[in-house]
C-alpha cells in the first residue's frame, strides 16, 4: 500500500511538472461582441476588465483549458446610456451578476492552428454549453522577460435570450451576438 502512496504521489507530481500556466496581457488583449441594431448597423461593445489563462501540458496546446471572467460593469460601447442600459435587470442584471465567465471543456484541434474550443459560458446566472473557433495566431518571446508568449483568436455567436439577456423583438437587437476575444497570453 505504501509503495502504490509513493508511486501515486510520484505520478502526480510528474503531471503537474508539465502543466503550463499562461495568462494574458491585458494590454494587448481584448474581448468584444458585436449585435444587430434594427436590422441595419452594427454596434460593437467590450469589456474592459477581464482576466483570461490558459494551463496546458502540451506545447500545441492540443489539451489546454481556457478560463474567461468578465467585469460586467467595465462594458463599454462608446455611448454611455447605451452602457448603462446593460448594466440594468433587464439586460444584464449587474447588481445581481457582476461577472461573465467562461470555462473550457475540450479542445479538439482541427487542422494546422485551428481548433474547436467548448466550454460553459455563464451569463446572468445562467450556464450554457458554448462552441467557439480558436485559432493560434503564433508564438513568440517576451522582449522584456524571454519568457514564451502566445497569441490566439477566439470568435463565435451566442444567443442572448438564451441567458436571459433583454426582452427586445429581434428586430429591435439581434437574437445573435458575436463574440470575438483576441488575447496574448505570457507563459508563468
Amino acid at each position: 500500500m505504501k509503495k502504490l502512496s509513493i508511486l501515486l504521489a510520484v505520478l502526480l507530481i510528474s503531471v503537474s511538472t508539465f502543466a503550463q500556466k499562461w495568462n494574458a496581457d491585458k494590454a494587448h488583449s481584448k474581448v468584444g461582441f458585436t449585435v444587430t441594431h434594427l436590422m441595419l448597423s452594427e454596434v460593437d461593445g467590450n469589456f474592459k476588465k477581464f482576466d483570461a489563462s490558459i494551463i496546458s501540458e502540451k506545447e500545441d496546446f492540443s489539451d489546454a483549458v481556457f478560463e474567461f471572467t468578465a467585469d460586467v460593469n467595465s462594458v463599454e460601447t462608446g455611448n454611455e446610456m447605451r452602457n448603462g442600459h446593460l448594466q440594468k435587470a433587464d439586460m444584464f442584471d449587474v447588481e445581481k451578476y457582476p461577472t461573465i465567465s467562461f470555462k473550457s471543456t475540450s479542445i479538439t484541434k482541427l487542422e494546422g492552428k485551428k481548433y474547436k474550443l467548448v466550454g460553459n459560458l455563464t451569463m446572468k446566472g445562467v450556464t450554457k454549453p458554448a462552441t467557439f473557433n480558436l485559432t493560434l495566431n503564433g508564438m513568440g518571446k517576451n522582449q522584456k522577460t524571454q519568457k514564451p508568449i502566445a497569441g490566439f483568436k477566439l470568435t463565435g455567436v451566442v444567443k442572448r435570450t438564451d441567458f436571459g439577456i433583454g426582452g427586445m423583438p429581434f428586430a429591435v437587437v439581434s437574437e445573435d451576438i458575436e463574440i470575438r476575444a483576441v488575447g496574448e497570453f505570457g507563459k508563468e
